[in-house]
């Protein structure tokens, strides 16, 4: 929204708006071709309600009355198209409101989109909105496409026909809603609901998915994202629709890598804007996407298939080149595919050529074209098979309807029986993501079957759902353990960034374990200290005013003697005068040095749109290096750390691969959630915290060098 507080705008409102018994087009002329597309949809879909059009300057419009203004119709009016210029936008407005009507779209373009003076014009329809209890989709947008409801006041041409369907779509861009309905038609997937967005003014994308969570036509919701303007609103229906059981599915651009603008250590070069989107949607159990073919293969396969319980999947193809294919590419989406049980083996064997192998993935070979019955008789056996979750069947509707159809609907009323009498849910995967003809759609309708578009998206489509589905399952189950609110504290910090010192204690204050470590103004006590916490030590310089110590030679590591400290003392002195000078310097830190073990980082963030982000990884000197990272919004439980763990490329050091001492993994992920809780409950001060490295040996943990950075503006004390 355009800079004012958001407005509540409820499913059960959006109801009304989304289902007038009429429909007023104001600006209705011959001229323009938005209104000329907005008629013809209308008359298309065969509207039941009366269209009036309005256009001051003309008696007739679109071939029936026009009526001079708004006030000349008598009836009273369930939606207004609006399509005049924004110079007239507040007259149409005004008029709307004398005749009592609450809900409008605005097809209008020249606001917020064209810089400062267009916003203000924007705030001055809104606040007008509000005040009247007018409720507005866009401005800047094309309208909406009820498919279920026969409802299309949409401002660029619809091809009939539009199929109802499972999927709802919400779209932050006009030109692709047409795109993705002639999409949906070619590849015979369904809609229940469109709408393009426009500029959110008053209803907002998270808005329309709230709704399409309580539309009973809608089993999944499509989403195209420019941005997401409202995070806690978006998070909140994310959330709702994982508890319905409705899947989101979510192509969301601005994946190109760019570092978080308040980074100042390791951890904001590796958190980027899109990688923490791409957490949070995790999280929240949306599935995330990276082409319009996707989105809507994706949403259609979940839209039209059973649940899936478990990645084991059996397959069934009448080529061993598509065999290839299937099995690479399950291995991409960690899909099983495990060997069929003896009894199909065995039922296989009477059925396949004997120049078949009978495994899985099943190549019934090139026979079909000898025998027609070949592969349904196979997929039938598999399909019965108690060891698979799921079965694809590598099969394409037809294409060109033949004389005599009755062989074609027999051979797919019989695919059809296999399918539905089937003990898991077989999908039915095309070999290419060609479109489908009239007559292949019109078969598959009639015998209720749905075709996945080709290999590749449909791999990438099962691969999305088994995860949503898993995603879905475990939510169930942990619903009952929900994430105890942290009491927050604040800091007595003036801004700024703590030396490593300060950080180390306040650490270890808030349970985190720390490495031991001294502070030393002078030589003398930097001597005593090193006898005190043992050779071998290491020796930083402390200062505020220094990140990273070790590019100014701040850092002496490994020092086992007293010469070796007295030398390494005036050195890094030297260096600190030398390579930041002026920088104001709280002392030397004296630690024992650790014996080699596994390094992490662990870093929080404060993104400007999520809030704190948690950073887990292989850390050491080659952090930027590896990027081996795994992220969560905060709040985090603790289980779902250890799951972040799990998710490195680098699990294996922790796990004692070559002889490495393996971790007590427990200790870790007690660690670093005692982070995550301290951030929490510093958030209201906290800009950054980085720990790197987490120093990991056995049952040993302890953080080896820490940073903080804090908001300029506080000045409170921690209770």
């Amino acid at each position: 929204m355009s800079g004012n507080a958001k407005v509540a705008v409820s499913p059960e409102r959006l109801r009304a708006f989304f289902h007038p018994r009429n429909v007023a087009l104001i600006g209705a002329t011959d001229k323009s071709m938005w209104s000329v597309f907005t008629y013809k949809n209308l008359k298309i879909m065969n509207f039941s309600g009366e269209i009036y059009c309005v256009n001051p300057n003309r008696d007739v419009v679109h071939g029936q009355k026009a009526y001079h203004s708004l006030l000349d119709i008598e009836d009273s009016i369930d939606l207004a198209y609006v399509m005049v210029p924004s110079s007239h936008i507040m007259q149409v407005m005004k008029e709307a409101a004398e005749k009592k009507i609450r809900n409008l779209v605005l097809l209008t373009a020249g606001f917020s989109e064209l810089g400062e003076a267009g916003q203000k014009l924007e705030q001055e329809l809104l606040a007008f909105a509000k005040e009247h209890d007018q409720l507005i989709l866009g401005p800047n947008g094309n309208g909406f496409v009820n498919v279920t409801s026969s409802l299309t006041p949409y401002g660029l041409p619809i091809t009939p026909p539009l199929k109802a369907g499972p999927v709802g779509v919400v779209l932050q861009s006009g030109a692709l809603a047409s795109s993705i309905m002639t999409l949906a038609q070619v590849r015979n997937v369904g809609l229940s609901f469109l709408v393009a967005m426009g500029n959110e003014t008053m209803i907002s994308a998270t808005d329309i998915i709230d709704y399409l969570i309580e539309d009973e036509s809608t089993k999944v919701i499509a989403l195209f994202l420019e941005s997401i303007r409202q995070p806690e609103e978006f998070a909140r229906v994310a959330k709702k629709a994982l508890q319905y059981g409705k899947p989101i599915v979510a192509l969301k651009i601005g994946r190109s890598e760019k570092s978080a603008h308040t980074a100042m250590a390791h951890t904001g070069a590796l958190v980027g804007d899109d990688a923490v989107n791409d957490a949070a949607f995790r999280q929240l159990g949306v599935i995330r996407v990276n082409s319009l073919e996707d989105l809507l293969t994706t949403a259609g396969l979940l839209g039209y298939t059973p649940p899936l319980f478990g990645r084991r999947m059996g397959v069934v193809t009448p080529s061993g080149g598509a065999c290839d294919i299937l099995s690479d590419r399950s291995a991409d989406e960690k899909i099983e595919l495990p060997e069929f049980s003896p009894q199909t083996v065995q039922a296989l064997k009477e059925i396949v050529p004997s120049f078949s192998t009978v495994h899985n993935p099943l190549d019934v070979t090139g026979y079909v074209v000898v025998d027609r019955t070949l592969m349904r008789r196979a997929l039938a056996a598999v399909s019965q098979d108690p060891e698979l979750d799921f079965i694809i069947s590598l099969v394409d509707p037809p294409r060109v309807e033949p004389e005599d159809v009755a062989p074609v609907y027999e051979q797919y009323e019989e695919l059809s029986k296999i399918v539905n009498n089937a003990a898991c849910p077989v999908i039915l995967v095309m070999n290419t993501s060609l479109e489908m003809t009239p007559f292949g759609q019109k078969v598959a309708d009639k015998y209720g079957l749905h075709f996945v578009g080709g290999m590749e998206h449909g791999l990438t489509a099962l691969g999305k759902a088994v995860w949503w589905n898993e995603k879905y399952r475990a939510t169930k189950a942990a619903a009952a353990n929900k994430v105890q609110p942290v009491a927050e504290f604040a800091v007595d910090v003036s801004g700024g960034e703590w030396s490593e010192y300060q950080a180390r204690k306040f650490l270890e204050e808030h349970g985190v374990p720390v490495v031991p470590g001294l502070l030393a103004t002078k030589l003398e006590e930097a001597l005593a200290a090193a006898e005190k916490v043992g050779y071998p030590v290491a020796m930083k310089i402390q200062s505020e005013d220094i990140a990273h110590k070790s590019d100014i030679g701040g850092v002496k590591l490994g020092l086992a003697s007293e010469a070796e400290v007295a030398d390494a003392y005036q050195e890094i002195l030297a260096n600190v005068l030398k390579r930041a000078p002026g920088s104001r310097i709280e002392g030397m830190l004296v630690s024992p040095m650790r014996p080699a073990g596994t390094e992490l980082l662990v870093g929080i963030v404060n993104d400007p749109l999520w809030g704190l982000v948690l950073a887990v990884g292989i850390g050491g000197v080659f952090v930027e290096v590896f990027k081996d990272t795994s992220l969560r919004v905060l709040p985090v439980e603790r289980d779902e750390i250890r799951v972040m763990l799990e998710e490195l490329r680098g699990i294996p050091l922790l796990k004692g691969t070559r002889g490495r001492v393996a971790a007590d993994l427990e200790k870790v992920t007690d660690a670093i959630y005692k982070v995550s809780q301290l951030a929490i409950a510093a958030k209201q001060s906290l800009q950054e915290l980085e720990i790197n490295p987490l120093w990991v040996n056995g049952g040993q943990v302890e953080a080896l060098d820490a940073l903080m950075k804090w908001k300029q503006a506080d000045r409170v004390v921690s209770q």
